[in-house]
């Protein structure tokens, strides 16, 4: 499912209109967004939680020529499940 398709779903469920879905759908990923740059932990209870985490440097190698290259440290987006979340998957 792509974000037009997100869209198309959620305005069917609630018969709000497109376009109102649509900034709505934009508004919360840029909220949650927002928050998990500031290192704020989303929550969203029986979905799953968003959140920061560290991956430390590392050596690596590129492919076309063996060379070893190092791999610079960088933060990373985790999302954790929810338990909620998981049955539904698990039951489908």
């Amino acid at each position: 499912m792509n974000k037009h398709e997100l869209i198309d779903a959620v305005a069917a469920a609630t018969g709000e209109t497109k376009a109102s879905t649509g900034e709505a759908i934009d508004a919360i990923l840029e909220a949650v967004t927002a928050a998990v740059t500031r290192g704020d932990t989303v929550q969203l209870i029986g979905f799953g939680s968003f959140s920061t985490g560290a991956r430390a440097e590392r050596t690596g190698r590129n492919p076309a020529t063996g060379e070893t290259i190092n791999i610079p440290a960088a933060k990373t987006v985790k999302f954790t499940a929810g338990k909620a979340f998981k049955d539904a998957v698990n039951a489908g």
